[in-house]
């Protein structure tokens, strides 16, 4: 079973194979953890979104086809699991804390903040300046981590294509932000 590719071994666990799921945990689980953490600022939220990966994992892997690569449907499901967490918490509600109550939280400093939201907001202004077929790319790559491949299947365009796209999307990018 060690010598078992990923796709393999979703088959496996769709079948109820714990060993198999150890093994598909062991193998992705460090990358997958390093691409939430890198799109969220949340540590233990990433930890907590690769947790509800896997348990989605454990209960859909029968429903794996294998049309793409088996990286990808741990991502897609992965990234899935990233924009419910912040669709949520864009809904949930801020706490208030009253005058001398003891909030001692972590935060970001002003200036840590002020740099976020100018280099996040002139970053969104760039994306929405893109045209369309550039954006798609980047979200496809990017965004989703997606391969050339997959966005080339994703989009219907030709790899060499998906190439082009993202690097005059990316030249685009650079000059509106420099």
């Amino acid at each position: 079973m060690v010598d078992a590719d990923d796709g393999e071994l979703l088959r496996l666990v769709g079948t109820g194979d714990r060993g198999a799921f150890e093994l598909l945990y062991a193998r992705n689980a460090p990358w997958l953890l390093l691409r939430l953490r890198r799109r969220c600022r949340d540590p233990e939220l990433a930890r907590e979104l690769l947790q509800e990966t896997f348990l989605t994992v454990w209960r859909a892997a029968a429903s794996y086809r294998g049309d793409g690569t088996a990286v990808g449907w741990l991502w897609s499901i992965a990234s899935g699991r990233l924009i419910d967490a912040r669709r949520r918490a864009s809904v949930r509600p801020q706490l208030v804390h009253l005058p001398g109550e003891d909030t001692r939280m972590w935060s970001p400093s002003a200036e840590d903040e002020a740099l976020t939201d100018a280099y996040d907001a002139g970053l969104e202004r760039a994306l929405h300046q893109l045209p369309p077929e550039l954006s798609a790319v980047l979200r496809a790559t990017v965004l989703d981590g997606r391969t050339v491949r997959e966005t080339a299947t994703l989009l219907g365009v030709p790899e060499g294509t998906v190439k082009s796209r993202a690097m005059r999307a990316r030249q685009q990018l650079r000059a509106a932000l420099s």
